[in-house]
């Protein structure tokens, strides 16, 4: 599965696809942006510059990934988007579970 989350920096961003990998809960992460985010936030409509965040795990281990992110992040109520990959290369997939699975050797 894809999970994306949102950040203010591009250092924050770093250090969330980072961290995450480091912890195993995402195989790998990529950073895009800046992008633009509008919404609305206690009751004012807001404009920010953000970065995205996207981070592959499998669906056993979204639990653990989510969980994570709450953690790391700074924001009150981050985004947190699971996506299901619908297909994919059964290569890459063998190996984004490897590489999320705790305990493998580094």
């Amino acid at each position: 599965m894809t999970v994306l989350t949102t950040t203010d920096t591009p250092d924050k961003a770093d250090a969330l696809a980072r961290g995450a990998v480091e912890a195993r809960v995402a195989a790998c992460a990529q950073i895009g942006g800046p992008v633009t985010s509008v919404y609305r936030w206690e009751g004012a409509i807001e404009t920010a510059r953000e970065w995205q965040v996207f981070l592959k795990t499998t669906e056993s281990r979204y639990p653990a990934l989510e969980s994570w992110l709450l953690a790391a992040h700074d924001y009150d109520t981050p985004e947190i988007i699971a996506t299901p990959v619908a297909r994919g290369s059964a290569a890459y997939l063998a190996w984004v579970a490897e590489e999320t699975t705790p305990g493998t050797p580094a």
